[in-house]
């Protein structure tokens, strides 16, 4: 495997050190930080045969957790007594 070095700051390097998974090189980190974005257009029609059922699931769901975050918001905001 051919390989070639690249010099970093400290910080750059940290940064880097901190994204490392176990047993990761820093190799992997790089192809998997770099190689991981995909158009959003790509998720288009991702759901499109997911049955009814499964879909008034996951919204019911969704409007669980507004719920709850608009609660915690609500308690964050209110003055300490």
């Amino acid at each position: 495997m051919e390989t070639t070095s690249i010099a970093l700051d400290r910080e750059a390097y940290g940064l880097l050190r901190s994204q490392k998974r176990p047993g990761e090189s820093f190799s992997q980190v790089v192809k998997r930080l770099a190689g991981s974005h995909r158009p959003l257009s790509s998720f288009a029609g991702l759901w499109k045969d997911m049955p009814e059922k499964t879909y008034r699931g996951i919204q019911a769901e969704r409007k669980r957790l507004r719920s709850l975050d608009e609660q915690r918001s609500e308690r964050l905001r209110a003055p300490e007594q």
